[in-house]
């Protein structure tokens, strides 16, 4: 096992000198809500699997240090940005408080342990502290398909001697739940139709490899997901390539239009950021088409204020809030963003307006009037997506920012500042005992198991 937030992580910091255009090509890696979900998925199979475009995060050492226990052997390649799990041998059905608290999305490993071996025995789950995120959803779903659920002492112990296919009502469309049920049911008796499924691109990559690993499922990216049970002797292993991350690029797009920038953005697929683009060129950013794949982003003038509301997808990602609220700190007029996913989803707000920005926060709406510009200072990174939003803030901003708690922005962002450095800005990575002369890379470890 390795240590995931040492000392010496814990103290790095980003030094940022704003002013800079970002101009350039950037190359977008894979999704980490999507390849999460995927390695869970590999111990439904009694073989090897081998995953392509892995990003090198925290998270995926976390969720393969997961696997690692339950007795799949992981080998990650840096190189070839792959994984090659091999669950030929489950020796353990627990996933231990120590993992599953760093990351919310190893609780994935309940549906997929119940599907293989019946029994699952998982802690309730941490991750960034955004607000209250119930897995209520999950249990009620493992229940309806015959599982018997005591949670005590911190943790999910899951049992049945069968589990047969239903009809599940999600009271919201809870992307967890949706996959946590998605993976049970692969395995189980007959029939299970999903209602008021979630709908965003990393459930339909899910679907699309156990499809491939040899399950049966449809209506994945719809409201109605109908997963028809299939013996684990009919899965297989197979080579699987995860979707672009479409929240790194929306984050990318966004920092190049803070900047006013001109970058040409690889490896993205923009119908999965539809309803972001339209809120971008509404602010006054050029979105182009280049190829399938690649898009060009540009922004020449001082953005316009725009209101949204976040919703599940195909609505605005609130994964991208922070970032578009870092956006509306210096653009024309006022802006109103209404977070209705999380209570606690405005963490930002403390720490930009320390930058000077001018905002009210009431409950869960944010009203932001645009100020002539941001001013650099020392902030801290509250959660995954708050501590880029702050990162873009620092491009945006006079003077020298210093972003502190990277281990927050590990999470999900591969080699953050080394892209943002190739695009031109002005980003250094640090701890105490380096002064930050020269770009320093994260201290991550991913390695074979």
């Amino acid at each position: 096992m390795i240590e995931i937030e040492s000392e010496e992580i814990l103290a790095e910091k980003f030094k940022i000198i704003g002013g800079e255009t970002l101009k350039g090509e950037v190359s977008i890696g894979g999704a980490k809500n999507a390849v999460l979900k995927l390695l869970a998925a590999t111990i439904l199979v009694k073989g090897s699997t081998k995953i392509y475009n892995v990003p090198h995060l925290t998270d995926v050492d976390i969720m393969l240090n997961v696997l690692s226990d339950l007795g799949a052997k992981c080998v990650y390649n840096k190189t070839e940005k792959s994984v090659v799990v091999d669950a030929s041998d489950i020796t353990s059905i627990t996933a231990k408080y120590e993992l599953v608290s760093k990351m919310r999305a190893s609780f994935i490993i309940l549906g997929a342990l119940m599907s293989r071996c019946r029994e699952a025995i998982v802690a309730l789950p941490g991750g960034c502290a955004i607000g209250e995120r119930r897995v209520d959803f999950h249990i009620k779903g493992l229940e309806a398909l015959g599982a018997k659920i005591k949670i005590e002492n911190g943790y999910v112990h899951a049992k049945a001697s069968k589990l047969v296919g239903t009809d599940i009502y999600l009271d919201i469309p809870s992307v967890g739940a949706t996959e946590n049920l998605m993976l049970a049911s692969v395995l189980a008796e007959g029939s299970t139709r999903i209602q008021n499924a979630a709908q965003e691109p990393e459930i339909i990559d899910l679907a699309n490899f156990l499809n491939t690993l040899g399950a049966d499922i449809s209506g994945a990216g719809t409201s109605e997901i109908i997963i028809n049970g299939v013996k684990v002797e009919d899965l297989h292993s197979v080579e699987y390539t995860t979707i672009p991350d479409r929240i790194e690029a929306g984050t990318f797009m966004a920092a190049v239009v803070a900047t006013r920038g001109k970058a040409i953005i690889k490896n993205v697929y923009p119908a999965h950021l539809t309803f972001f683009n339209d809120k971008l060129i509404k602010m006054g950013a050029s979105i182009k088409l280049v190829e399938p794949t690649t898009i060009e982003v540009s922004c020449k003038n001082r953005l316009n204020s725009i209101n949204f509301v976040t919703q599940p997808y195909p609505g605005f990602p609130t994964d991208l809030q922070a970032i578009a609220m870092t956006l509306l700190t210096t653009a024309n007029g006022v802006g109103i963003i209404t977070e209705s996913l999380y209570e606690n989803r405005f963490m930002q707000v403390p720490d930009l307006r320390r930058m000077g920005a001018d905002i009210h926060q009431d409950r869960n709406h944010a009203i932001i009037k645009g100020v002539k510009n941001l001013t650099g200072a020392t902030v801290a990174a509250s959660d995954l997506r708050a501590g880029a939003a702050l990162v873009i803030a620092g491009l945006m901003a006079n003077g020298e920012t210093i972003v502190e708690k990277l281990h927050h922005i590990d999470r999900g962002y591969e080699e953050f500042e080394y892209k943002l450095s190739n695009l031109g800005a002005k980003i250094k990575r640090y701890n105490e005992e380096n002064t930050g002369d020269g770009i320093i890379s994260p201290a991550i470890n991913i390695r074979g198991i």
